[in-house]
């Protein structure tokens, strides 16, 4: 394994440092990162939030957490010890302009110091935090702040909140985080098509039939019941996730790859994409909520049930046939599609070459199946490029279908490092590739948003599916309509 680079030493103050964000990934992430010597002696990790912590307590309770969240293996006592003294908690509350005083004391001890702010709270606070910080004078041309999913909840909201943001924080300074960008498959996707030169001249209408994008989950809401009453499947994952592994597919090729080429192209491709008019929404797009069902074996309630809404219409499944109104790729449909409580957790990009113009082998047994280039993101991050070959073996041609794989862990013999520790680190770096610009959220909630007015028009709600299933029937109606199938992979 390659060392890793120590990056520049920086206060990481996390908004919401005691919430489910900070504990679960940001402080894992940072813990790893100390782990392997990127970070340097002065980096600090200060918490903020309202839950009345001092320094000392603070430390104790994200010890037991790290304990939780971070695996055996990778747990060592001497790390752990030396990451949690560079813990410090500041009590905050965002509505109260004269609470600050505790962060400017704590952040004055380190004056010329990269600050990065990363804003694990609800987008809703995202402007009073970034107002506040320029109130109190902390923001200087070394900072930088980190905005969370969703930006907003509609195309008028996600302008507010980067207007709010952009008025204290330069647009070079604002990094707005979508992990999936952060996997190691997701990254040698690019690598994938523009270091091999026989794939490039494939990828395109001539020799592509589909592509399907699908990221589902075999878990319920849960906790998240709340935020997910007000956002649903298509703000959660579809306007973010999905839409930004359709453009690094889909994206021309840069003439190289640096901090703005990247984006500039997948901003090209959010503004290719063909409008879903209300008219569309019937042939195009299909929403779904779980009901009661069975999750491995046990019974489990439905979505309504679990939000104690029994009139809740929020989806929890969408499916989408998109189009690009390009030249690359015109007539290739891109089937999006993600839910949650379906019958596995894979999250995966499928590349379905067309069929062969001819058969070639009279008297074969077997029949040749199109080419498919499979990338998962999840459970196991890899590769496959499924083939046909012939078995070994007189008398004839059999055909086999085959597979070419890839697995991460297997060829590198590593665990790829969890996305947020990418990201965290480019943050610090002041590196924005991986992150999403103002017009590339903006140019996405304006396509979303053509579904949304249409089902504010519709009158018909999501399809009901039983939990622990593939999703309600009529998703499978809006691909076999065009005479293909839902790739089901690797199941966890």
């Amino acid at each position: 394994m390659p060392p890793a680079t120590t990056v520049e030493p920086c206060d990481f103050v996390v908004f919401g440092g005691t919430g489910d964000l900070a504990v679960r990934k940001l402080l894992p992430a940072l813990y790893l990162r100390d782990r392997d010597g990127q970070l340097p002696a002065e980096t600090r990790v200060v918490g903020a939030s309202r839950a009345g912590l001092d320094t000392a307590g603070y430390r104790d309770k994200m010890r037991g957490e790290l304990e939780r969240f971070v695996s055996d293996d990778q747990l060592d006592s001497e790390t752990l010890v030396r990451f949690v003294n560079r813990l410090e908690y500041v009590s905050v509350d965002v509505a109260d302009p004269a609470n600050w005083g505790g962060l400017n004391d704590c952040l004055a001890l380190r004056e010329g110091a990269i600050r990065v702010f990363y804003l694990a709270c609800a987008p809703a606070l995202f402007g009073p935090i970034c107002e506040n910080l320029a109130l109190e004078d902390l923001v200087d041309a070394k900072s930088r702040v980190v905005l969370e999913k969703p930006i907003g909840h509609d195309l008028d909201s996600a302008r507010a909140v980067n207007e709010a943001v952009g008025a204290v924080f330069e647009e070079s300074q604002i990094f707005r985080i979508d992990h999936y960008l952060g996997k190691e498959s997701v990254q040698n996707l690019l690598v994938t098509r523009f270091a091999n030169t026989f794939l490039e001249p494939l990828w395109n209408y001539t020799s592509i039939d589909h592509v399907q994008i699908n990221v589902v989950e075999s878990l319920g809401v849960g906790s998240r019941g709340g935020y997910y009453e007000s956002a649903g499947a298509l703000r959660d994952m579809l306007q973010n996730h999905l839409l930004q592994l359709l453009c690094l597919v889909a994206m021309e090729p840069p003439t190289y790859v640096d901090r703005e080429t990247v984006r500039d192209e997948k901003l090209k491709v959010l503004q290719a994409l063909k409008q879903i008019t209300y008219d569309d929404l019937e042939k195009c797009v299909v929403s779904g909520q779980y009901g009661p069902g069975l999750a491995d074996g046990v019974a489990v309630p439905g979505y309504q049930q679990e939000v104690e809404n029994p009139e809740s219409q929020t989806e929890t499944f969408i499916a989408v046939k998109a189009e690009i109104q390009n030249w690359r790729w015109a007539g290739v449909p891109f089937y999006l599609r993600t839910g949650k409580r379906m019958d596995r957790r894979c999250s995966e990009i499928v590349v379905q070459f067309k069929s062969v113009p001819h058969s070639m082998f009279p008297g074969s047994e077997g029949h040749s199946e199109p080419n498919r280039l499979v990338i998962q993101l999840q459970p196991h991050e890899g590769m496959r490029l499924h083939m046909t070959a012939k078995e070994p073996g007189p008398g004839g041609i059999r055909f086999k279908p085959v597979s070419l794989d890839l697995n991460y862990i297997e060829t590198f013999k590593r665990p790829s490092p969890d996305a947020y520790e990418r990201l965290l680190m480019d943050v610090v770096r002041g590196n924005p590739t991986l992150f999403m610009r103002r017009d590339e959220v903006e140019a996405a909630w304006e396509w979303v948003e053509q579904i949304l007015v249409g089902w504010d028009v519709s009158e018909r709600g999501p399809r009901c599916y039983p939990a622990g299933t593939n999703g309600p029937t009529d998703a499978t109606t809006l691909i076999e309509r065009d005479g293909r199938a839902w790739h089901e992979g690797v199941t966890a």
